[in-house]
């Protein structure tokens, strides 16, 4: 019922309802009259050609020579009031009704959501604030400098290759709705999105355009996240109301009675507010109007990424930056290097004793290259055994201090935020935030030999540590 009922209103919606509405589309009526002017009709009429090309219209002469002006103008009347209604032929010569030419975006509504969350932690990551951020305060730190690079402009190449692969990944989910569309018009987007870094669209228009799409994008990502909710609300109402139906023997028949009609009387209020929830939220848009909105946003992260950082062609980064054995990446080494420095850390935090077989449990997981190195490096030390343990850990939290943080970036660095977890959250900022860290904030891009070289230093001083803490107090 709820996907007949909008297939009849999806093109008669008024400017306070929720529904998109595009600046310059036909899809913006008003339903306060019967009557329409002729120039108004033929005004929605070409919009939809402008929109649609030569795929699946049919043209109508208008250049009839037996009509009159009141017969010419009601001829166009009615010929425009079908071809707001009827824009295809069928095999048979019949029409195909518009309305049916949308794809209801249904239960895809939380994989939707997904794909609009991505888009806007990339654009959020793109605004003023966050660039500025990046450029004064991120990329100058002492963790960037020491493990990724000193070098200003390849580190710009870094978090803009970045950036482009967010939003390439962000591109395939908005390609792959595309195919899915009735209306051809929004297949095979890939070829149009290949040909987007030539193009040079006025950004403020573009910024504009894409800023209060994503706004009402994100409204109703909000109200399907409402949704969200309250299915697994029905769900469970549907449960304990098939439950009380079997009942339990030995309860009151009345009391029993009583019981399945309050849960009848709640499952059904449930079921309308899903139901109008369906309605105000993607559930019951169309594919065809969210990836036309998607695809503008797309267009907008194209130009401002070039802008921010750089075109691509300047921006790839030297094959001796790039080869897999200098960086860690962002697979299991980075995880395993930064649990690593955080075991550390916890040793070191612990106050008075330190027990010695955490330092081992330490060792037997430490990478390869640094234990094999371990036995010659603490043979070779030149560490005063005269420094107190309160000095030791002092030397030690100096470099634990902004090598910690980089090592937490990346146990929290999950890629983009999918949308159950910002559905659970509730409350949880898109983009930059807490615990949800840019990729060059991380170890990812980190040297795999300057990290490795820390972690060493940093065992060699637990050693003394670990050895200090152990000692008789009348020692010395």
């Amino acid at each position: 019922m709820d996907d007949l009922e909008f297939g009849n209103q999806s093109f008669m919606l008024s400017s306070k309802d929720d529904s998109f509405l595009f600046p310059g589309s036909s899809m913006r009526h008003e339903s306060t009259s019967e009557e329409t002017t002729v120039s108004g009709k033929m005004a929605a009429s070409e919009s939809r050609k402008d929109r649609l090309g030569n795929n699946g219209t049919s043209k109508v002469s208008r250049t009839g020579s037996g009509l009159g002006a009141a017969g010419y103008g009601r001829a166009v009347e009615i010929l425009d009031t079908l071809g707001c209604l009827m824009t295809t032929l069928t095999p048979d010569g019949g029409f195909t009704s518009r309305a049916t030419k949308g794809t209801q975006i249904s239960i895809l509504a939380f994989e939707v959501a997904n794909t609009v969350l991505k888009g806007a932690s990339v654009m959020q990551s793109l605004s003023e604030d966050s660039v500025t951020y990046f450029k004064q305060v991120v990329l100058p730190s002492e963790g960037v400098q020491s493990l990724i690079s000193s070098d200003m402009d390849e580190l710009m190449r870094i978090v803009a290759n970045d950036k482009r692969e967010e939003l390439r990944i962000f591109s395939q989910e908005i390609v792959r709705f595309g195919n899915r569309c009735k209306n051809a018009q929004w297949h095979n987007l890939d070829r149009y999105f290949v040909k987007l870094e030539s193009e040079n669209v006025p950004q403020k228009q573009l910024k504009e355009t894409a800023t209060v799409e994503m706004q009402k994008l994100m409204t109703l990502v909000q109200r399907t996240t409402d949704l969200y909710h309250e299915l697994h609300a029905l769900d469970r109402f549907e449960q304990d109301y098939r439950c009380q139906q079997k009942g339990n023997e030995t309860s009151n028949k009345v009391e029993k009675g009583d019981n399945v009609q309050v849960l009848r009387l709640e499952l059904k209020t449930q079921r309308g507010y899903v139901k109008s929830l369906k309605k105000r939220s993607l559930w019951s848009k169309t594919l065809e109007d969210v990836v036309e909105k998607l695809v503008d946003i797309v267009q907008y992260l194209h130009a401002e990424i070039n802008i921010s950082f750089g075109t691509s062609d300047v921006g790839e980064l030297s094959s001796e930056s790039t080869v897999d054995s200098l960086r860690l990446g962002p697979a299991g080494l980075a995880l395993h290097y930064a649990n690593t420095i955080i075991q550390i850390y916890g040793i070191v935090s612990r106050s008075g004793y330190v027990p010695a077989n955490s330092r081992d449990a330490l060792y037997q997981g430490l990478p390869p290259r640094v234990r094999l190195a371990l036995p010659n490096r603490l043979r070779t030390s030149s560490i005063p055994r005269e420094l107190t343990i309160d000095q030791i850990r002092s030397m030690m939290e100096k470099t634990l201090k902004w090598l910690v943080p980089m090592a937490i970036n990346t146990t929290c660095a999950r890629g983009f935020l999918r949308f159950s977890e910002w559905a659970k959250s509730g409350t949880e900022r898109v983009g930059r935030g807490p615990g949800r860290p840019d990729v060059i904030e991380t170890l990812y891009h980190a040297d795999k030999t300057r990290t490795e070289a820390y972690i060493l230093e940093l065992v060699v001083w637990l050693h003394h540590l670990v050895s200090q803490s152990n000692r008789p107090a009348n020692v010395k």
